[in-house]
């Protein structure tokens, strides 16, 4: 007797459906799975007859042979387990179910029966749904996270036991499984506790820098900082993440398929509610930063998608690392080619970077001597290469503080949550503008789109003429300056772009005279 049972599988943050034909013949003992399987996936045999065994069914000792369509398609991971001990059990006959044509089934199986939790059930589950399942059975564990999935009814099980009396006519009322739902607004106005550990209003001085954060949380821009030790840095870069505007529900979810694939869901919280701020180690990996393995995986720069990937000090990472992220910078997704499998993840972040002037750290110090050679500071210098500085929309100095600055005990300035109500607003203003558009913000304008939503006074055009002439301004530099004069009108709610917006945005984009002095 053959069976057909429907569960799905992930390539990159997309699911696709499979087939689970299974076929069992009274010739020699034997269990084949075939349709390019990995290890986990024919490990599955003896999962599948040791979980059969102590449920309390007979196992057939016959020729079993499963089959997952399409078969050129390769199958990794244990969440295959589940569909095919249905369709073992359904060929025979402990399972007495017609058609199982609009029901999908995902899970790994303990010997004993239980059922494990899976990564990627978001993703598998939106897909099914497209394809016209309706019912979904996935791990209890995974229920949370499969019922943020639209147009599709979610059941979960803990055992092989209950998947088997779930589908069969009911016989205990303990076995009646429900549709578990979830409400997707509480999650999603729900705030991480890590954004409000940092407080800007903690921050002594830096009201350049505080600004500079602003704008660049407000339209998603690129941001460097430079400066001695000590000045503020790394604090500053902290207390960005309690500025950042709430997620839209189409970044959220986006950003949820990532997280799932790679296993880093909380089990009390399902949707992402926040956006990421991913701080990796300088020793990190071009293959951690970007992505990658036999296997591709998302990297930091995925999994900082719609939010920040803060690199500290920067230029101590190796220049192959820096350097993998020119492309992804300007794209907002990287794609990971390998011999048998292309896989493309999102990866529109905000880079916020920070760095010493030099080798040493004083360089135009005003308290501390540089003990640093010409020579030094300009090699120092070079690990940031000119296509990579070139994709930063801002780039700033942090200075030393003064001893006014450093003994003030009072708040120097206004705090996070006043900083964020300016964001949200300018924030908003982009969402409505590009509401027709495939973008949120200014940062991910086209060129097309510069010219369609940037367009300048003749005051503010006169201005930017001259800074392409003493600057050496590059066509990349233009448009970057244009978008960050549009954010910069948007937080004072401006509809046009004045010289004054232009001039401000301008001024962002000078840290190359540090190497120059």
């Amino acid at each position: 007797m053959i069976s057909n049972v429907y569960t799905g599988a992930t390539t990159g943050i997309e699911g696709y459906k499979i087939t689970v034909e299974t076929d069992i013949s009274a010739t020699l003992p034997g269990f084949t799975i075939v349709g390019l399987p990995d290890t986990a996936v024919s490990e599955a045999k003896e999962r599948i007859r040791s979980a059969i065994k102590n449920s309390g069914y007979v196992f057939p000792t016959k020729k079993i042979v499963v089959n997952l369509a399409p078969a050129d398609v390769k199958k990794e991971g244990s969440g295959f387990d589940l569909p095919m001990a249905v369709g073992v059990l359904i060929s025979a006959g402990e399972i007495q179910v017609g058609k199982l044509e609009d029901i999908a089934f995902i899970g790994e199986l303990s010997l004993d029966g239980k059922i494990r939790p899976v990564n990627g059930v978001l993703p598998t589950v939106i897909s099914l749904a497209a394809s016209g399942i309706t019912k979904m059975v996935v791990p209890y564990e995974n229920a949370n996270e499969a019922a943020l999935a639209e147009n599709i009814k979610v059941y979960p099980v803990k055992n092989l036991m209950e998947v088997v009396n779930f589908l069969n006519p009911p016989q205990i009322s303990d076995f009646n499984i429900q549709p578990y739902s979830v409400d997707v607004c509480k999650y999603l106005n729900q705030l991480s506790n890590e954004a409000s550990v940092y407080d800007f209003k903690d921050v002594k001085g830096q009201e350049k820098a505080k600004r500079a954060l602003e704008i660049a949380a407000a339209g998603g821009h690129n941001i460097v900082m430079a400066g001695s030790p000590g000045s503020g840095k790394t604090l500053l870069a902290k207390c960005f993440a309690g500025i950042l505007p709430p997620l839209e529900y189409s970044e959220a979810m986006e950003l949820t398929k990532i997280y799932s694939i790679s296993g880093l869901l909380e089990k009390d919280q399902p949707l992402v509610s926040s956006r990421p701020f991913r701080s990796p180690h300088h020793s990190a990996s071009a293959v951690g930063i970007i992505g990658g393995g036999s296997n591709p995986r998302p990297g930091e720069i995925s999994l900082a998608h719609r939010g920040v990937l803060f690199l500290d000090e920067v230029v101590e990472f190796p220049r192959q690392v820096l350097e993998v992220l020119r492309q992804p910078l300007e794209d907002g997704v990287v794609t990971i080619s390998r011999a048998q499998v292309s896989i493309k993840y999102p990866a529109d972040f905000m880079l916020l970077a920070a760095m010493n002037p030099c080798p040493c750290g004083f360089f135009g110090d005003s308290k501390k001597a540089c003990v640093c050679s010409d020579f030094q500071i300009k090699r120092y210098w070079s690990r940031l290469s000119g296509p990579l500085l070139d994709r930063i929309d801002l780039q700033i100095e942090v200075s030393r503080l003064s001893e006014e600055e450093l003994l003030n005990k009072k708040p120097s300035g206004e705090s996070s949550a006043d900083i964020r109500k300016r964001v949200v607003k300018a924030r908003n203003i982009q969402i409505n503008r590009f509401k027709d558009e495939k973008i949120v913000s200014n940062s991910q304008m086209s060129p097309k789109q510069v010219r369609k939503y940037c367009r300048l006074e003749p005051a503010s055009e006169e201005l930017l003429k001259t800074a392409i002439t003493r600057f050496n301004l590059s066509g990349r530099s233009y448009d970057r300056i244009l978008k960050l004069a549009r954010t910069i009108a948007d937080l004072k709610q401006s509809e046009n772009i004045a010289s004054v917006h232009i001039a401000e945005a301008i001024q962002y984009r000078n840290i190359d005279r540090i190497v120059k002095t």
